[in-house]
Protein backbone atom coordinates (compact mmCIF):
# COMPACT_ATOMS: atom_id res chain seq x y z
CA UNK A 1 0.00 0.00 0.00
CA UNK A 2 1.46 3.33 -1.13
CA UNK A 3 0.22 6.66 0.22
CA UNK A 4 1.19 10.23 -0.65
CA UNK A 5 1.23 13.07 1.86
CA UNK A 6 0.35 15.94 -0.46
CA UNK A 7 0.70 18.64 2.20
CA UNK A 8 3.10 18.54 5.17
CA UNK A 9 5.38 21.11 6.79
CA UNK A 10 8.03 18.60 7.81
CA UNK A 11 10.79 21.19 7.65
CA UNK A 12 9.58 23.27 10.62
CA UNK A 13 11.34 23.26 13.99
CA UNK A 14 8.76 20.95 15.60
CA UNK A 15 10.56 18.07 13.85
CA UNK A 16 14.14 19.10 14.54
CA UNK A 17 14.62 16.58 17.36
CA UNK A 18 13.45 13.48 15.47
CA UNK A 19 13.06 14.28 11.76
CA UNK A 20 14.86 11.18 10.56
CA UNK A 21 12.90 8.86 12.86
CA UNK A 22 9.66 10.57 11.85
CA UNK A 23 10.42 9.94 8.17
CA UNK A 24 11.21 6.30 8.89
CA UNK A 25 7.90 5.87 10.73
CA UNK A 26 6.05 7.35 7.75
CA UNK A 27 7.83 5.14 5.24
CA UNK A 28 7.12 2.08 7.39
CA UNK A 29 3.43 2.94 7.03
CA UNK A 30 3.70 3.09 3.24
CA UNK A 31 4.06 6.86 2.78
CA UNK A 32 6.50 7.25 -0.10
CA UNK A 33 6.29 10.93 -1.11
CA UNK A 34 5.97 14.15 0.83
CA UNK A 35 5.00 17.48 -0.72
CA UNK A 36 6.26 20.50 1.22
CA UNK A 37 4.23 23.73 0.94
CA UNK A 38 6.03 27.04 1.26
CA UNK A 39 5.16 29.75 3.78
CA UNK A 40 7.39 32.73 3.03
CA UNK A 41 10.95 33.76 2.21
CA UNK A 42 12.19 33.18 5.75
CA UNK A 43 11.04 29.55 5.78
CA UNK A 44 12.39 28.66 2.34
CA UNK A 45 15.97 27.69 3.29
CA UNK A 46 14.72 25.07 5.76
CA UNK A 47 12.25 23.74 3.19
CA UNK A 48 14.89 23.37 0.49
CA UNK A 49 17.33 21.82 2.95
CA UNK A 50 14.80 19.12 3.78
CA UNK A 51 14.05 18.47 0.13
CA UNK A 52 17.78 18.00 -0.52
CA UNK A 53 18.21 15.78 2.53
CA UNK A 54 15.42 13.44 1.48
CA UNK A 55 15.90 13.50 -2.27
CA UNK A 56 13.22 11.93 -4.47
CA UNK A 57 10.91 11.66 -1.46
CA UNK A 58 10.35 15.29 -0.46
CA UNK A 59 9.23 17.82 -3.05
CA UNK A 60 9.22 21.58 -2.58
CA UNK A 61 6.54 24.08 -3.49
CA UNK A 62 7.08 27.82 -3.85
CA UNK A 63 4.58 30.42 -2.74
CA UNK A 64 3.46 33.00 -0.21
CA UNK A 65 1.00 31.84 2.44
CA UNK A 66 -1.92 34.26 2.86
CA UNK A 67 -1.17 34.66 6.59
CA UNK A 68 2.29 35.90 5.57
CA UNK A 69 0.85 38.62 3.31
CA UNK A 70 1.85 41.81 5.10
CA UNK A 71 3.07 45.27 4.16
CA UNK A 72 6.16 43.74 2.50
CA UNK A 73 4.19 41.35 0.30
CA UNK A 74 5.60 42.81 -2.93
CA UNK A 75 9.11 41.77 -1.93
CA UNK A 76 7.81 38.36 -0.92
CA UNK A 77 6.10 37.89 -4.30
CA UNK A 78 9.28 38.91 -6.09
CA UNK A 79 11.11 36.21 -4.14
CA UNK A 80 8.51 33.61 -5.21
CA UNK A 81 8.96 34.63 -8.83
CA UNK A 82 12.74 34.42 -8.54
CA UNK A 83 12.44 30.90 -7.11
CA UNK A 84 10.25 29.78 -10.00
CA UNK A 85 12.71 31.20 -12.53
CA UNK A 86 15.62 29.23 -11.06
CA UNK A 87 14.16 25.73 -11.03
CA UNK A 88 10.98 23.69 -11.27
CA UNK A 89 8.83 23.27 -8.18
CA UNK A 90 6.04 20.75 -7.57
CA UNK A 91 3.41 23.49 -7.22
CA UNK A 92 2.75 27.11 -6.38
CA UNK A 93 1.59 26.88 -2.81
CA UNK A 94 0.38 27.27 -0.38
CA UNK A 95 -1.50 30.33 -1.55
CA UNK A 96 -5.01 31.63 -1.06
CA UNK A 97 -7.12 33.63 1.36
CA UNK A 98 -7.36 33.58 5.15
CA UNK A 99 -9.88 35.87 6.81
CA UNK A 100 -9.83 34.11 10.18
CA UNK A 101 -6.97 35.77 12.02
CA UNK A 102 -6.65 39.22 10.54
CA UNK A 103 -8.39 41.22 7.82
CA UNK A 104 -5.88 44.07 7.73
CA UNK A 105 -4.41 42.93 4.42
CA UNK A 106 -7.45 41.49 2.63
CA UNK A 107 -6.84 43.52 -0.53
CA UNK A 108 -3.20 42.45 -0.55
CA UNK A 109 -4.20 38.81 -0.04
CA UNK A 110 -6.39 38.95 -3.14
CA UNK A 111 -3.57 40.61 -5.06
CA UNK A 112 -1.03 38.00 -3.96
CA UNK A 113 -3.43 35.13 -4.67
CA UNK A 114 -4.20 36.19 -8.22
CA UNK A 115 -0.62 37.05 -9.08
CA UNK A 116 0.56 33.66 -7.89
CA UNK A 117 -2.21 32.01 -9.91
CA UNK A 118 -0.81 33.82 -12.92
CA UNK A 119 2.66 32.50 -12.12
CA UNK A 120 1.28 28.97 -11.88
CA UNK A 121 -0.28 29.32 -15.30
CA UNK A 122 2.92 30.79 -16.73
CA UNK A 123 5.05 27.93 -15.40
CA UNK A 124 2.36 25.29 -16.00
CA UNK A 125 2.19 24.26 -12.34
CA UNK A 126 -0.69 23.27 -10.10
CA UNK A 127 -1.66 25.46 -7.16
CA UNK A 128 -2.29 24.40 -3.57
CA UNK A 129 -4.90 26.58 -1.91
CA UNK A 130 -5.10 27.60 1.73
CA UNK A 131 -8.65 28.71 2.46
CA UNK A 132 -9.93 29.69 5.89
CA UNK A 133 -13.19 31.58 6.39
CA UNK A 134 -12.99 32.38 2.67
CA UNK A 135 -14.30 29.35 0.78
CA UNK A 136 -16.77 31.29 -1.34
CA UNK A 137 -14.12 33.89 -2.19
CA UNK A 138 -11.49 31.27 -3.11
CA UNK A 139 -13.90 29.43 -5.38
CA UNK A 140 -14.90 32.68 -7.07
CA UNK A 141 -11.24 33.59 -7.60
CA UNK A 142 -10.17 30.31 -9.19
CA UNK A 143 -13.33 30.27 -11.31
CA UNK A 144 -11.99 33.22 -13.26
CA UNK A 145 -9.05 31.10 -14.40
CA UNK A 146 -10.57 27.63 -14.78
CA UNK A 147 -10.91 27.91 -18.56
CA UNK A 148 -7.18 28.60 -18.80
CA UNK A 149 -6.30 25.20 -17.39
CA UNK A 150 -5.77 26.13 -13.75
CA UNK A 151 -5.61 23.02 -11.57
CA UNK A 152 -4.62 21.95 -8.11
CA UNK A 153 -5.81 21.16 -4.60
CA UNK A 154 -8.06 22.87 -2.09
CA UNK A 155 -5.92 21.99 0.92
CA UNK A 156 -7.62 21.01 4.20
CA UNK A 157 -11.07 21.09 2.67
CA UNK A 158 -13.80 21.57 5.25
CA UNK A 159 -16.69 23.02 3.30
CA UNK A 160 -20.15 21.86 2.29
CA UNK A 161 -21.21 19.28 -0.29
CA UNK A 162 -22.26 22.12 -2.60
CA UNK A 163 -18.86 23.81 -2.30
CA UNK A 164 -17.10 20.50 -2.87
CA UNK A 165 -19.10 19.97 -6.05
CA UNK A 166 -18.20 23.47 -7.27
CA UNK A 167 -14.51 22.80 -6.66
CA UNK A 168 -14.53 19.41 -8.36
CA UNK A 169 -16.44 20.85 -11.33
CA UNK A 170 -13.53 23.26 -11.83
CA UNK A 171 -11.03 20.41 -12.05
CA UNK A 172 -9.62 20.69 -8.54
CA UNK A 173 -9.06 18.01 -5.92
CA UNK A 174 -10.00 18.12 -2.25
CA UNK A 175 -7.16 17.69 0.24
CA UNK A 176 -8.47 15.56 3.11
CA UNK A 177 -6.63 15.49 6.42
CA UNK A 178 -7.15 14.81 10.09
CA UNK A 179 -10.42 16.73 10.33
CA UNK A 180 -12.18 13.79 8.66
CA UNK A 181 -11.61 11.80 11.87
CA UNK A 182 -13.40 14.37 14.04
CA UNK A 183 -16.90 13.17 14.96
CA UNK A 184 -18.69 16.46 14.36
CA UNK A 185 -16.83 17.63 11.25
CA UNK A 186 -19.48 16.42 8.80
CA UNK A 187 -16.69 15.77 6.32
CA UNK A 188 -17.60 12.09 6.10
CA UNK A 189 -20.92 13.03 4.50
CA UNK A 190 -19.20 15.26 1.96
CA UNK A 191 -16.73 12.51 1.06
CA UNK A 192 -19.50 9.94 0.73
CA UNK A 193 -21.20 12.19 -1.81
CA UNK A 194 -18.10 13.24 -3.75
CA UNK A 195 -16.30 9.89 -3.89
CA UNK A 196 -12.62 8.95 -4.04
CA UNK A 197 -11.91 10.19 -7.56
CA UNK A 198 -11.63 13.80 -6.36
CA UNK A 199 -9.64 13.30 -3.15
CA UNK A 200 -5.98 13.40 -2.15
CA UNK A 201 -4.50 12.58 1.25
CA UNK A 202 -2.67 15.09 3.42
CA UNK A 203 -1.65 15.61 7.03
CA UNK A 204 -0.72 19.30 7.24
CA UNK A 205 1.85 18.07 9.77
CA UNK A 206 2.67 19.21 12.40
CA UNK A 207 -0.89 20.60 12.60
CA UNK A 208 -4.40 19.06 12.66
CA UNK A 209 -3.57 15.62 14.00
CA UNK A 210 -6.23 12.97 13.45
CA UNK A 211 -7.93 11.04 16.22
CA UNK A 212 -6.42 9.38 18.30
CA UNK A 213 -3.64 12.02 18.35
CA UNK A 214 -5.82 15.13 18.26
CA UNK A 215 -4.12 18.00 20.06
CA UNK A 216 -0.65 16.47 19.68
CA UNK A 217 1.99 16.94 16.98
CA UNK A 218 0.92 15.51 13.65
CA UNK A 219 3.22 13.53 11.36
CA UNK A 220 3.00 11.79 8.02
CA UNK A 221 2.74 8.30 9.51
CA UNK A 222 -0.75 9.27 10.66
CA UNK A 223 -2.05 9.22 7.10
CA UNK A 224 -3.27 5.70 7.87
CA UNK A 225 -5.89 7.07 10.28
CA UNK A 226 -7.09 9.50 7.64
CA UNK A 227 -7.31 6.78 5.01
CA UNK A 228 -9.25 4.56 7.43
CA UNK A 229 -11.79 7.32 8.03
CA UNK A 230 -12.15 7.94 4.28
CA UNK A 231 -12.62 4.22 3.67
CA UNK A 232 -15.36 4.10 6.29
CA UNK A 233 -17.10 7.14 4.80
CA UNK A 234 -16.99 5.83 1.25
CA UNK A 235 -17.66 2.16 1.95
CA UNK A 236 -14.32 1.12 0.48
CA UNK A 237 -11.04 -0.30 1.83
CA UNK A 238 -7.80 1.35 2.92
CA UNK A 239 -6.09 -0.21 -0.08
CA UNK A 240 -8.63 1.32 -2.45
CA UNK A 241 -8.28 4.71 -0.78
CA UNK A 242 -4.48 4.50 -1.05
CA UNK A 243 -4.52 3.42 -4.70
CA UNK A 244 -7.02 6.00 -5.91
CA UNK A 245 -5.66 8.96 -3.93
CA UNK A 246 -2.12 8.09 -5.08
CA UNK A 247 -3.34 8.10 -8.68
CA UNK A 248 -4.99 11.47 -8.04
CA UNK A 249 -1.78 12.90 -6.56
CA UNK A 250 0.09 11.80 -9.68
CA UNK A 251 -2.52 13.58 -11.78
CA UNK A 252 -1.95 16.79 -9.84
CA UNK A 253 1.83 16.88 -9.57
CA UNK A 254 2.92 14.69 -12.48
CA UNK A 255 4.46 11.20 -12.69
CA UNK A 256 8.02 12.49 -12.43
CA UNK A 257 7.75 12.71 -8.61
CA UNK A 258 6.71 9.12 -8.04
CA UNK A 259 8.45 5.72 -7.99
Amino acid sequence: MIMIDTHCHLYVEEFDADRGAMMTRAENEGVTNFFLPAIDKKAMPRLLEMEAGFAKRCHAMAGLHPCSVKADFEAELQFVEECLKKRRFAAVGEIGLDFYWDKTFVAQQYNAFERQISLALEYELPIVIHCRDAMKECIETVSKYSKRGLRGIFHCFGGSIEQAEEIVARGFYLGIGGVVTFKKSGLDQVIAKIGLDSLVLETDAPYLSPVPFRGKRNESAYLKYISEAIAAATGTTKDEVAAITTRNAKNVFGPQYFP
